[in-house]
């Protein structure tokens, strides 16, 4: 039987956006992972991750603004998320097996975040066709998969750069787009949203559980370590507002809430998202 990390690498390989969901629910808990299992970059290292023809990859500034007062609009926002779910199974899947000689934990923690990041593809893909559409029917970036690029040569930069940061972002945004979606008159975006933002959270604390473990190993300061990693790569620059509850749940200290910039985006609804479920996480992942 292939090993857990294989199937991993597979399903990232995996270019139907369907097809990768379904297979990663199916991933069994409990099962081989392959810790001594050598898995070399696969050819053509480009195919990663694969992803299908469409939607349309463009600069977040060709993105166009449409209006919650339409199903068109609400769909296309609710399919910014979809896109980001779908990217974020991508990550969780690369973590689970681009890096080697970890903790058994990492691995299970990063397959079971691909798990629940499947479920929230599938939750918006499946109402986003209530609404008449479909994903990959309006078009999209890929600034979330880009710092995953950056930081592909190091686990420790990827830690902190995408869940910590990026994805994090999703734990502020989330409350004022589930707000103008419900406002929108749609209940059940509303909901699926507060799935995500419940898994989010755990998402985020797992990223900062391994950020401080693989700190420890290395002898390093969170946070010193944290601003320099964010200077090197090109990080966003955080600003609010912050949803403080939500980031203190997911294990963020006092000292790194207490550092983050409380001023606010100018529009946090109209910045490009990367991962983070809206305002950055939808609009700087």
């Amino acid at each position: 039987m292939k090993t857990l990390r294989r199937q991993a690498l597979e399903l990232l390989l995996c270019p139907d956006p369907n097809a990768k969901a379904a297979g990663v629910r199916a991933l069994p808990v409990e099962g081989e992972l392959g810790l001594a299992e050598q898995i070399p970059e696969p050819p053509g290292a480009a195919a990663i991750p694969g992803r299908p023809p469409r939607p349309e990859l463009v600069p977040h500034t060709s993105l166009p603004k449409r209006s919650m007062r339409t199903p068109e609009g609400r769909a296309a926002l609710l399919h910014a998320l979809a896109h980001i779910e779908f990217n974020a199974i991508n990550l969780a899947l690369d973590a689970a097996w681009r890096f080697e000689g970890l903790p058994e934990d990492f691995y299970r923690d990063w397959l079971q975040v691909a798990r629940e990041e499947a479920l929230h593809f599938e939750l918006l893909r499946d109402h986003i066709g209530t609404l008449g559409f479909a994903y990959g029917d309006f078009p999209a970036h890929d600034a979330l998969w880009e710092m995953a690029r950056k930081t592909s040569h190091d686990v420790l930069a990827r830690i902190a750069l995408v869940p910590r940061t990026l994805e994090a972002r999703g734990l502020d945004a989330s409350p004022p787009i589930k707000a103008k979606l419900v406002g929108a008159g749609d209940a059940r975006a509303g909901e699926i949203l507060d799935i995500i933002l419940r898994d989010e959270i755990g998402h985020v604390a797992i990223g900062n559980r391994w950020y401080r473990w693989l700190c420890g190993e290395r002898g390093l300061d969170p946070e010193t370590t944290y601003a320099r990693l964010a200077a090197v790569h090109g990080a966003p620059r955080l600003r609010g507002p912050f949803n403080v509850a939500a980031r203190r749940a997911a294990g963020f200290t006092d000292a790194e809430l207490a550092s983050l910039d409380t001023t606010p985006a100018r529009d946090a609804t109209a910045t490009p998202p990367v991962k983070t479920h809206l305002a950055r996480k939808l609009q700087t992942r």
